[in-house]
């Protein structure tokens, strides 16, 4: 059983935080319509959808991927790279609670679950603008009892780690190579973003099915020539605030 924790579109999204896009202005219903789309598509693959409180005065907050990092034995509590965004931590805290043992990053740590890329034991973490050398140290000590090997990756020109690679089949990296090194993920089969999509390394990998945004035609062509199941939603609006599919869910596998 997979259970999919999500959390409303806040009607203050237009206040998001922004690295590395120009802000436009954001279509809040049409934002929360796309965003009910992609709970229907969980759904529809088999996952349980549990929405958190709603937080209208905290504009990232649909992006509850950041705010922690949920493994086989324990969850991680992160605490984010954007001062702002770190009171969306506490509600997420609660509700994980109530399935796994909670481990809370501490200062000087900062981490954003989308630099988190887990590849059965092995993590990679970004080293990113939000998340740092400290949150690598704090999760190697942590995560060494339960066997997981902390790796930390350097990424350049976008957000997060997960913004240039994402687990595409559980052989298979979708990747775009101008952001991340390749050869540190090891002998996978790789499918490289279309030049003219950078943005469009990021999927989600749900059973054998990948939740893929529909504004990426010529990747998702790559994709499905791979041989890989495709889940198309529409996330544009949830894209001007630098978001993607991952962001916007955390997975729980088990009871």
């Amino acid at each position: 059983m997979i259970t999919a924790l999500t959390r409303a579109v806040s009607p203050a999204i237009g206040q998001c935080e922004l690295t590395h896009l120009a802000r436009q202005p954001i279509n809040v219903a049409l934002a929360q319509a796309q965003h009910h789309a992609y709970e229907a598509a969980l759904h529809s693959l088999g996952a349980q959808v549990q929405q958190l409180p709603p937080t209208p005065h905290l504009p990232d907050a649909v992006f509850v991927e950041d705010t922690a990092v949920v493994l086989d034995e324990v969850a991680i509590i992160t605490r984010p790279g954007a001062i702002s965004r770190r009171p969306e931590t506490a509600s997420v805290a609660a509700a994980l609670a109530a399935y796994r043992p909670l481990i809370h990053l501490q200062a000087p740590a900062t981490l954003d679950g989308g630099d988190v890329l887990r590849m059965g034991r092995r993590l990679y973490i970004g080293s990113s603008g939000r998340s740092n050398q400290a949150a690598i140290e704090q999760l190697r000590a942590a995560l060494a009892p339960y066997g997981y090997h902390v790796v930390g990756v350097p990424v350049s020109g976008c957000l997060h780690l997960k913004s240039a690679v994402t687990l595409a089949a559980p052989d298979t990296l979708l990747i775009n190579r101008q952001w991340v090194d390749s050869h540190l993920f090891g002998p996978l089969r790789l499918v490289p973003v279309a030049e003219a999509e950078p943005y469009a390394g990021n999927g989600l990998l749900l059973g054998e099915t990948l939740i893929y945004p529909a504004g990426y035609p010529q990747t998702a062509q790559r994709l499905a020539a791979a041989g890989i199941p495709l889940q198309l939603v529409e996330v544009t609006e949830l894209v001007k605030a630098e978001g993607a599919v991952t962001c916007c869910s955390l997975l729980i596998t088990g009871p």
